[in-house]
């Protein structure tokens, strides 16, 4: 391949209509942009909280080669034995101290020979819960699988709040992941770049999901909320045109560096963006 490995990395699932976007959209593009790799974060994809075997089952069906979790990896209990079960679903590294069922980083073979490594770890900052260092937790995995070496391609999920910690965690993989792109903000940030080393980064991949909301939900209930500070209702995902967000990347793979960086949305409401023009 002149152009290297062709990976597209979607953004947190958001809900029905993230899950109509991904199922009606991604096998498209995955002829139309010829991709050899498809990440997908689902941590949201069920009802805006954790993930089902049914809707995993769903992004498989759609063209993911994986799908990473986040902070409401096991909001879902049947997600428990699914994720211990099921080789292309990824949790955070970083979960719990003992006992989280499933992994979190694993290598995938494709059918050209190129092994890619997936990972996925939750920040610290901002989070509800106290999850360990993320930085301790990918170093090993960074180590035993040198991109251009044991792997042809590394892609490291950074999910956490801060903007500063997503930075923190690309400067700090750079030279060593092919990517590091941040989720669960569920809004698309404009500084897709290459660092120094080679690394492809983006702080957010934003959201696959109706962007007519607040980050995914329907908007009643967050402004309420934030006006009154009073709880009235559930959370309900919104059910709009929804835009796929994520990251587009090109990669060597005889150095497992980025060549080609591009912000993915597609459809729905936001100003549209991709790789228009592939040799």
């Amino acid at each position: 391949m002149a152009c290297g490995m062709r990976i597209l990395f979607l953004g947190d699932v958001m809900g029905r209509a993230g899950r109509q976007a991904v199922t009606q959209m991604l096998p498209s593009l995955r002829a139309q942009w010829r991709l050899d790799f498809v990440v997908v974060n689902g941590e949201n994809a069920t009802g805006g909280m954790g993930l089902s075997p049914e809707h995993a089952k769903l992004l498989f069906e759609a063209g993911a080669d994986c799908v990473t979790l986040g902070d409401h990896a096991f909001d879902q209990r049947s997600m428990r034995e699914f994720a211990a079960q099921e080789a292309r679903i990824i949790r955070p590294l970083n979960f719990a101290k003992s006992g989280a069922p499933g992994q979190g980083a694993r290598v995938y073979d494709l059918s050209s020979g190129a092994r890619v490594l997936v990972a996925q770890v939750l920040g610290q900052v901002f989070m509800k819960q106290p999850y360990s260092d993320p930085f301790s937790a990918i170093e090993p995995v960074l180590r035993a699988h040198p991109r251009g070496g044991m792997v042809q391609a590394a892609i490291i999920d950074m999910h956490c709040e801060a903007t500063s910690e997503k930075y923190a965690m690309g400067h700090w993989c750079d030279g060593r992941a092919s990517l590091v792109v941040g989720t669960h903000t569920h809004v698309p940030t404009a500084d897709a770049q290459i660092l120094n080393g080679g690394t492809g980064f983006q702080s957010d991949a934003g959201m696959c999901g109706d962007y007519d909301s607040v980050i995914g939900m329907h908007k009643d209930e967050p402004m309420r909320r934030f006006i009154t500070g009073m709880a009235q209702a559930r959370f309900e995902p919104a059910m709009g045109a929804a835009t796929l967000s994520g990251t587009y990347l090109e990669v060597d793979p005889a150095t497992g560096r980025a060549s080609r960086i591009e912000m993915v949305r597609v459809g729905g409401r936001l100003s549209q963006a991709g790789p228009d023009t592939l040799a």
